[in-house]
């Protein structure tokens, strides 16, 4: 499986090599690396966007820190999505047994323990769709298409990874974690919107 033993850590490969692993015929890296490694992007826009606008947020230091922990994280969870949906494939791929009932729900469970990342990977893509929303109404104006598409790219992240959830948990309809996860893409909706605004009004003057 890409990114097993035999391939470098994402955070240490090109990007046209995790590109390549993406596109691969593998079970992973897939969506839920691919929606982490949105969501680092994102904050790493936030982080350079918080960076150069010093001169208009007295807390502009506070969201460079806080942006590259989050971009941090998320990086982080894109290898650990491929992990933990590789233990997903494993029990797919098992040999099959006399009692097909407890195949499947062996498959469930894991598929329930891989929703976990995914879950975290919506939670960071809210709040780093908020530090974006705040950089575009009063960070620095220059930067208002970079705090923009940060916010964008975050909510995107952040929808793609609660639908990812809902799939893996589609047995377990009522698991926190869904409704976690629809808090988080309401969150990321509402400060895309925010951000978006700004570009609206500024379009219209």
């Amino acid at each position: 499986m890409s990114g097993s033993a035999n391939q470098p850590p994402y955070l240490e490969s090109s990007l046209a090599g995790f590109l390549e692993l993406v596109s691969a015929g593998e079970p992973a890296p897939a969506g839920g690396s691919a929606a982490a490694v949105a969501v680092g992007l994102a904050a790493a826009l936030s982080a350079m966007a918080a960076r150069l606008s010093t001169d208009q947020l007295a807390e502009a230091s506070d969201l460079v820190a806080g942006s590259e922990a989050l971009r941090d994280r998320a990086g982080v969870l894109a290898q650990a999505d491929a992990a933990a949906y590789g233990l997903v494939v494993m029990e797919l791929r098992s040999p099959r047994e006399s009692d097909p009932k407890k195949r499947h729900r062996r498959v469930q469970e894991a598929l329930s323990v891989a929703a976990g990342v995914p879950t975290e990977i919506a939670e960071i893509g809210a709040d780093v769709a908020a530090i974006a929303a705040q950089l575009a109404e009063r960070g620095n104006p220059n930067l208002l298409g970079d705090a923009l598409t940060a916010a964008l790219l975050a909510e995107a992240a952040t929808r793609a990874a609660a639908a990812l959830v809902m799939i893996n948990l589609k047995s377990f309809p009522d698991d926190e974690r869904v409704d976690k996860t629809a808090r988080a893409v309401a969150r990321s909706a509402e400060s895309a919107a925010r951000a978006r605004r700004i570009l609206d009004v500024g379009l219209r003057l």
